[in-house]
C-alpha cells in the first residue's frame, strides 16, 4: 500500500484524527487535514503529510489538491470527514445557522468531490467515503438540522455512486452511531447560543438528559473502531454501499420499520415525561 495515497478532512480530534493513524499504520501516503495545523502537529511529526483545509473554502481545497498532485499525482481515498451537529428545535434554528450546517456537512464534501474525482477518472480507480450517521437515516426532536444535512449527504452518496460506478470510482457511506468524540462537547456549544422561543422547554430538557447521559456511561463506539472500517472499506475492491458502525447505532436504524404514528407516539411519550 506505498504507493496509495489518501486524502482525510477533519483530523483535529475524533474520527478524522484515528483514521489518519489507521491509514498511516497501513502504509499509506496520509494527507491529514483540518483548519489548524496547529491541531495535527502531532500527526505530521508521525509521518502525515498535513495542510489546513476549510471545506468551506474553495481556495484551501484547490491548494491541498495541487500539492498532492504535485507530490504523488493521485488520490486513491478521499474521506471526507469534517463535519459537526447543530441541535436544537427547528424553529430556535436561525437560518443562518442552518445554512452554516449545509456549508460544512453537505457542500463541503460536494466540494471536495468534484476536486478529486477528475484525478480518479484519469487514474481509473478511486475510494470516497462520506461519513453520515444513524442520524442520516433516522431523525429526532431536536437533531432536524443535523439529520437534514446527513439525509442529504446519504441521497448525494446514493446519486453518486451510479454516476461514477464505470469509472472505477467506488462510493461509500459509514454511518456511525454514538462515538466517544468531541462532537458531543460541541453539540451543547450549539446549543446554548440559540435564540430560544420558550416554547421547547421539555426538548432543552432532554437534550440535557441525554448529553448528562452520555457523559456518564460507555458509548458503543470509539473512533478506533470507526477508523478500522474506513480504513479496511479502502481496501476492498467491491465494498457495500453503507456501513453502520456499532451496536447502538444499528439498533437504532431498526426504528426506521417502525410505522411513524409508533415512533411520533414514543416522542409524545418521551415529552410528558420530562
Amino acid at each position: 500500500m506505498t504507493d496509495r495515497t489518501v486524502l482525510i478532512t477533519g483530523c483535529s480530534s475524533g474520527i478524522g484524527r484515528a483514521t489518519a493513524e489507521a491509514f498511516l499504520d497501513g502504509g499509506w501516503t496520509v494527507y491529514a487535514t483540518s483548519r489548524d495545523t496547529d491541531d495535527i502537529a502531532d500527526l505530521a511529526e508521525q509521518g502525515c503529510e498535513t495542510a489546513s483545509l476549510d471545506v468551506t473554502v474553495d481556495a484551501d481545497i484547490e491548494r491541498v489538491l495541487d500539492r498532492i498532485d504535485g507530490d504523488t499525482g493521485r488520490v486513491d481515498c478521499l474521506v471526507n470527514n469534517a463535519g459537526y451537529g447543530q441541535y436544537g428545535p427547528l424553529e430556535d434554528i436561525p437560518v443562518t445557522r442552518l445554512r452554516s450546517q449545509f456549508d460544512v456537512n453537505v457542500y463541503g464534501p460536494h466540494r471536495l468531490t468534484r476536486a478529486v474525482l477528475p484525478m480518479m477518472r484519469a487514474q481509473g480507480d478511486g475510494t470516497i467515503i462520506n461519513i453520515s450517521s444513524v442520524a442520516g437515516r433516522v431523525a429526532i426532536p431536536g437533531g432536524g438540522a443535523y439529520s437534514a444535512s446527513k439525509f442529504a449527504l446519504e441521497a448525494m452518496s446514493d446519486a453518486l455512486r451510479a454516476e461514477v460506478e464505470r469509472f472505477g470510482v467506488e462510493v461509500v457511506l459509514i454511518e456511525p452511531g454514538l462515538v466517544d468524540t468531541e462532537f458531543n462537547d460541541r453539540m451543547a456549544g450549539e446549543l446554548d447560543d440559540l435564540p430560544k422561543s420558550g416554547a421547547y422547554d421539555w426538548l432543552y430538557d432532554t437534550t440535557e438528559e441525554f448529553r448528562t447521559t452520555l457523559d456518564s456511561v460507555s458509548v458503543p463506539s470509539d473512533p478506533d473502531g470507526v477508523a478500522t472500517t474506513i480504513h479496511d472499506v479502502a481496501c476492498m475492491s467491491d465494498p457495500d454501499a453503507r456501513y453502520p458502525v456499532g451496536t447502538g447505532g444499528k439498533l437504532l436504524l431498526y426504528s426506521r420499520y417502525l410505522p411513524d404514528s409508533v415512533r411520533d407516539s414514543l416522542v409524545r411519550v418521551v415529552r410528558k415525561l420530562t
